[in-house]
């Protein structure tokens, strides 16, 4: 329906824990769509993105729009289960596209969601994909990959993250 402007750190809806999604109305399929069309806008903009939540669009529900080659829509996801690995990586955001922080994620997760037809599903995600949704899931309870940066060594803008500029000292760590 329309592409809708992100919300920027710093705005309370992005601290906020969003609502359960009870049935799918003409607002929720709104929502989605609206998700879908601002994704798409951004990675056509700045050249990435694979995933977006509805509070980075301003509405406090448990949404998530996911594209990586296909699209995925999870109302209501809740992790079920997670591998003992965990992987470090440098992490970004819309709400932050500025910003890259380092931090940890399981490599593997189970979540139990409900798809647009409001039909329960479960699915495993590895490695990147595992990364993107637990960091959209994190945006329905109000928490920002900032927020679970390794230390605070580990926060850098974009542009020295590109030119390969690490904080000295550990541009080796995983």
């Amino acid at each position: 329906m329309a592409v809708r402007e992100i919300l920027f750190l710093g705005n309370p809806v992005l601290r906020m824990k969003s609502q359960r999604v009870e049935k799918i109305n003409e607002t929720v399929r709104e929502i989605i769509t609206d998700l879908s069309d601002t994704l798409e806008r951004f990675r056509k903009t700045n050249g990435f993105g694979r995933g977006i939540s509805a509070p980075q669009i301003g509405c406090s529900v448990r949404i998530i729009y996911i594209n990586i080659g296909t699209s995925l829509v999870l109302i209501n996801p809740k992790i079920v289960g997670r591998s003992r690995e965990t992987m470090r990586l440098w992490d970004d955001c819309f709400s932050f596209p500025d910003i890259m922080v380092k931090l940890k994620r399981y490599k593997k997760i189970k979540v139990k969601y409900f798809d647009e037809s409001m039909k329960e599903q479960t699915c495993d995600f590895i490695g990147d994909q595992s990364e993107l949704v637990q960091h959209e899931i994190d945006h329905l309870n109000g928490v920002l990959a900032i927020d679970r940066a390794i230390d605070t060594k580990h926060i850098i803008l974009r542009s020295e993250w590109i030119k390969g500029k690490r904080p000295a000292g550990l541009e080796n760590i995983l």
